[in-house]
């Protein structure tokens, strides 16, 4: 009892730092230096959420949650047509949606881990390597790709003097405006899962690199580094209190950063941001309780597949301890997270999941107006990284709609499993057996990337002068079917097919030729394909085909690929500077989503976007002046958005192209050789209109520079154009 004094005075002193770190913050970060109104931002990615049914029965996840979905549509703009990027999966939509750039910008159009070559190896010619890393590391950090064939980053771009260089951080232009930024399990700004081995013992790579071999942080066990130090991160502006080097902090080292990057410093991991946001025994989801994590139960962060309570949670702690810029990501809740099955459209668990979600928000939009964080100081930012297509048996009572009467699936009377799951194939397999030898890997996916074994110059092959093994690989795959395991049907497995002149149009080729594939097969939505027969135990029906296909008892969601239940998504801004329209319906993707951000904050990066300011959501004195002035301005941006985007018209008639391409035979390749060429032709085309117009949009977002409206005009109806001529080839018309 003598300690107590002691206790609740050292407490005391606690919040009072808190109190004083999150004045400090709030009253450095400017933010709309303008208007002055954005004083919080808070910008939350779902994983695979979905707004439009799946099951025209079962409201979707965001009609069951309303709390929600009532303030996104009540206080703001609603974007129905919002689209993700290719390949459409987590690592690549997410960091495409932080950096405004696509994925041959930024280093990761193929995700959620991507295939390299190795022309050193004969025994790996072609590694893998995850697209989930720390902002800074190095293919060699995160695969067994050596640095002398590989060095660098995997974020890379390309700088305006063509040296290859780390893709730009996207929490410069806040912290540069003295903001201090966090972020709970946000793809790639806080540590990741890869490791390396210290002293013969297991450590994250990034505590290795951040903190040295021979830190007390690499000493700890693999379970509590992870608990300690993934997922959870705060970047702060100069000078911040809340990343001091007593409270933990390091330098933020970020030396390919274009006008440099010194003096800043970081936390990283829940080791570290809780205490410095006043949480002394942990971060708390939004009830109250300590977020420990999945596997290890240990105190700290939970897992790459956070709660809506826990990623709100932290969130609502992050800004009420004086971080007034937040990202964060929300798990799905059509898997269960806990014994590692999938739902289906209105099952029990499914709709549990989505009322406890809808609860958080409730608890999370009360909590923070109660803080004085709401509409009328705070730019919100909702959407979700892709759609997806479920696979699996109709519901045994069709009639039911979930909330009142929950969905059954049948069960597979040899398996007794519920016929809930995707159809993996073993496509190595069928192809071999289909009588072509040629070794390849894949990424497996439903629209695996195809890499040939020595065959590393797909980046750089000519159309004119065809690939045999490739082609050879491409007419193997073309008409190949498998058995679907519910209705015991021959299905088609190609949706459609992109070889590196169409993947360049796509943005799907970088700046690091390893990485290139040699062609992309997207996929039938219902099938996964992988390279190796099936395991029984991993099958909710029994392996058919000789063992090559079954349906998989622990995924029921399928993306990655082209269809619009996956591309299409939706994209919420709620606060000051945005129109209260409700739900709307213009294009976008996920690159406008930063140019916005910026535009309505007030802020700049040091490289130009591949997205534009969408004006549709703004206000009138929101939108740039130099936009605002233009009548020309929103003819020009979307018609950019047509050229540019891989889920727009000119990409989309571009891939049927493509596909007919690959799909041909005959002498001398004539029609694949003809159709290559026009792609060609027609990119170039693209890139030299979309260039421009591009320049333009940026100049007047970010540089007030007016719009020349002749100029716009012209670029109009060369977009136009372009356009009308691939549409006409797509449509079988003259290429």
């Amino acid at each position: 009892m003598k300690q107590l004094p002691r206790l609740l005075l050292s407490f005391s002193i606690i919040i009072a730092m808190v109190l004083v770190n999150a004045g400090r913050s709030i009253a450095a970060c400017k933010l709309d230096p303008l208007h002055g109104k954005v004083k919080h931002i808070i910008y939350v990615q779902f994983d695979n959420t979905h707004f439009t049914r799946d099951n025209p029965n079962v409201p979707s996840d965001l009609e069951q949650m309303p709390n929600l979905l009532n303030f996104l549509t009540l206080h703001g703009t609603f974007n129905t047509d919002h689209h993700a990027v290719l390949i459409s999966h987590t690592a690549d939509d997410i960091v495409t949606s932080l950096t405004g750039i696509y994925g041959d910008r930024n280093g990761i159009p193929v995700s959620n881990s991507f295939g390299l070559f190795d022309p050193t190896s004969t025994t790996y010619p072609v590694e893998f390597s995850s697209a989930f890393v720390y902002w800074t590391d190095k293919v060699s950090d995160v695969s067994y790709e050596p640095a002398t064939v590989d060095p660098l980053p995997v974020l890379v771009t390309k700088d305006g003097d063509g040296n290859l260089k780390n893709t730009p951080a996207p929490w410069v232009p806040f912290t540069r405006a003295g903001c201090d930024v966090g972020a709970f399990s946000i793809a790639n700004i806080e540590f990741e899962g890869s490791t390396t081995t210290i002293n013969g013992n297991a450590a994250l790579t990034d505590v290795v690199n951040v903190y040295g071999s021979g830190s007390s942080q690499a000493a700890e066990s693999l379970n509590q580094q992870i608990a300690d130090f993934e997922g959870v991160s705060v970047h702060c502006g100069n000078g911040s209190a809340i990343c001091s080097t007593a409270n933990g902090g390091v330098s933020d080292l970020l030396p390919d950063e274009p006008l440099g990057y010194l003096g800043y410093n970081a936390l990283f991991g829940a080791k570290y941001v809780a205490p410095a946001v006043g949480k002394l025994s942990g971060l708390t989801d939004l009830n109250g309780n300590i977020i420990t994590n999945a596997d290890s139960g240990l105190v700290g962060f939970p897992g790459f597949d956070p709660t809506a309570s826990q990623a709100l949670g932290a969130v609502a702690e992050m800004q009420e301890g004086g971080i007034p810029v937040t990202f964060a990501y929300i798990a799905d809740a059509h898997d269960d997270h806990v014994n590692g099955v999938p739902f289906g459209p209105g099952e029990a668990g499914y709709v549990a999941q989505l009322k406890a979600y809808d609860t958080a928000f409730g608890q999370f939009f009360a909590r923070l107006a109660a803080d004085g964080i709401d509409q009328s100081n705070t730019l919100f930012v909702f959407t979700a990284d892709e759609g997806d297509h479920f696979v699996g048996a109709a519901p045994s009572n069709p009639g039911c709609d979930g909330v009142t009467v929950p969905c059954t699936y049948p069960v597979n009377a040899v398996t007794s499993q519920p016929e809930i799951g995707e159809f993996d194939v073993d496509l190595n397999d069928l192809v071999f057996n289909a009588g072509v030898p040629t070794a390849f890997n894949i990424h497996f996916d439903s629209s695996p990337n195809v890499y040939i074994n020595g065959d590393e110059t797909a980046a750089d092959f000519s159309p004119g002068t065809p690939d045999p093994l490739a082609r050879g690989l491409e007419l193997a795959i073309a008409p190949l079917t498998a058995t679907n395991p519910i209705t015991n049907a021959p299905e088609a497995l190609q949706a459609a097919m992109a070889d590196p002149v169409e993947e360049k149009l796509l943005h799907m080729v970088t700046v690091d030729p390893l990485r290139t594939p040699n062609f992309t097969l997207f996929g039938n939505p219902d099938f996964y394909f992988d390279g190796s027969p099936q395991d029984p135990a991993f099958c909710a029906t029994p392996p058919i085909e000789g063992g090559l296909v079954c349906e998989d008892n622990g995924f029921a969601w399928n993306h990655g690929d082209i269809q619009p239940e996956i591309g299409r998504t939706w994209l919420a801004f709620v606060g000051p500077g945005v129109v209260k329209q409700g739900e709307t319906s213009f294009f976008s993707d996920h690159t406008d989503i930063r140019p916005t951000i910026l535009a309505l904050a007030g802020l700049t990066d040091d490289y130009q976007h591949d997205g534009r300011v969408l004006i549709e959501a703004l206000k009138g004195t929101a939108i740039p002046k130099a936009l605002r002035s233009s009548p020309v301005a929103l003819a020009l941006a979307q018609v950019y958005k047509e050229l540019n985007a891989p889920f727009n018209t000119l990409a989309q008639d571009s891939l049927r192209i493509s596909t007919r391409a690959l799909d041909s035979s005959g002498s001398g390749d004539a029609t694949y050789v003809k159709l290559e060429n026009d792609l060609v032709k027609w990119t170039n085309q693209r890139n030299a209109i979309g260039s421009q117009m591009e320049s333009i949009l940026e100049g007047a977002a970010f540089a007030n520079t007016p719009i020349n409206a002749s100029q716009a005009h012209s670029l109009i109806n060369q977009g136009q154009s372009l356009n009308n001529t691939v549409a006409a080839c797509a449509a079988g018309g003259s290429c």
